[in-house]
């Protein structure tokens, strides 16, 4: 099943390679079938090229987390959090401070 949507996707991107929907879709199909590199390299192009796709800044910091790049994940959330106000998105918002709060280590709860 993951092999015959992934080939559908891949199909869609050749007829619309600047798609960023399709290419989340992309990303997060490769991260669900574990393949952390193909998974980065869309999330890093929608990074460059389509800096405005909010969806994208959750899934990359939470990546980067994974793979031991805790710094670049704080720096990807804050990012995150400025198009998500900017997109006037204050769910992606907050979800993006709650995982920005807990990579600074800044979720600790009061005694």
């Amino acid at each position: 099943m993951h092999l015959i949507r992934l080939q559908k996707l891949l199909d869609f991107l050749k007829n619309e390679p600047d798609d960023p929907f399709l290419k989340y879709a992309l990303a997060t199909e490769y991260l669900s079938q574990n393949d952390i590199e193909k998974a980065l390299f869309y999330f890093e192009d929608l990074l460059s090229k389509h800096p405005e796709y909010v969806g994208t800044y959750y899934h990359i910091g939470k990546l980067y987390e994974r793979l031991d790049r805790k710094s670049e994940a704080i720096l990807i959330y804050q990012k995150g959090m400025e198009v998500a106000r900017r997109a006037g998105d204050s769910h992606a918002y907050s979800e993006l401070q709650t995982v920005f709060n807990s990579a600074s280590g800044l979720d600790y709860e009061d005694d």
